[in-house]
């Protein structure tokens, strides 16, 4: 017979020895509403809903224009009378928060009336790309970015939101997810965060090493989306498919940010005009279960 005190004793000895598999880290599914651009902020949210999406990342230039007839109480009330969840948001035309440039402080500006907005929402995140219109970046040009990165943190935080950089592939001020890591890690605000697009990661000039190089509740945000099984050097913003329609790793790439505790919303921005233009009901029925699939292989759904 066991004692008590031994069978009490028992899982926590399996787990120690490897005999208990450890949680997995889950993640949810999301839809940017670029990807459903043309429909419009109303359109695209009721579409999504219907095929059953529950959370989606709010497009600032899709908002501006339900703005012009209707007020953000109305936004907010359809997001709940929809049964979603907003879980990020593109800041919309926010260039130049990083790099010191002569439109700063109105970027800056812009970011504080979005934030604001968003706000209004319920939202938690805000992003902005790493583009820039410098043609020719030094070594200097990454002196005043951690500083810049703090001062956009602090406007984050007096919106109870975090701020987040998306490095792009064609960037030359930032354009990898270690040269945004270093940043944000010398910016080293609460509010200021990394997030991760798995096109710009895929396409582009990073390893998946490099995904080892996050902290574990590090990244603040995700992008989920393919690459198609095409030169890379012809790859570009329209090119992106489904996950699970394309050649990247993204079952490892999942894996890989599990293991580095990510449990936020994998969000599936597209830009091919096939789904701009589509149907967002009929758009978000053919990705959902294409991406729900690769989450489920890779063990995070």
């Amino acid at each position: 017979m066991l004692s008590r005190r031994t069978m009490l004793l028992t899982p926590v000895a399996l787990a120690s020895a490897g005999g208990a598999p450890a949680a997995a880290s889950k993640m949810t599914l999301a839809m940017h509403q670029n990807t459903s651009s043309r429909a419009g902020f109303r359109q695209s949210l009721e579409g999504w809903s219907r095929a059953g999406i529950r959370q989606v990342e709010i497009a600032g230039n899709l908002l501006d224009e339900f703005l012009k007839g209707e007020s953000l109480p109305t936004a907010k009330r359809l997001l709940g009378d929809l049964g979603l969840t907003p879980v990020s948001c593109n800041g919309g035309a926010l260039q130049g928060l990083w790099e010191q440039n002569p439109n700063r402080s109105a970027a800056l500006d812009a970011l504080k009336k979005r934030c604001e907005m968003f706000a209004t929402l319920g939202l938690k995140r805000v992003y902005s790309t790493t583009a820039t219109a410098q043609q020719k970046v030094t070594a200097e040009d990454y002196t005043p970015i951690p500083d810049n990165m703090r001062e956009v943190g602090e406007i984050a935080k007096q919106f109870d939101m975090t701020a987040m950089a998306e490095f792009i592939r064609t960037s030359p001020l930032i354009s990898t997810l270690p040269t945004l890591l270093k940043m944000t890690r010398a910016a080293g605000h609460p509010n200021m965060r990394p997030m991760l697009d798995c096109y710009h990661f895929w396409s582009g000039l990073n390893k998946l090493e490099d995904l080892d190089l996050l902290k574990p509740g590090e990244l603040g945000h995700v992008h989920f989306q393919d690459v198609p099984d095409m030169p890379r050097e012809l790859l570009d913003t329209v090119t992106r498919v489904i996950p699970g329609d394309g050649v990247s790793p993204l079952t490892t790439i999942l894996r890989k940010l599990a293991d580095k505790g990510y449990t936020g919303a994998l969000s599936v921005e597209l830009f091919l005009p096939k789904f701009q233009q589509g149907d967002p009901f009929e758009v978000a029925r053919e990705i959902r279960p294409k991406a729900e699939a690769v989450m489920r292989q890779a063990r995070v759904l």
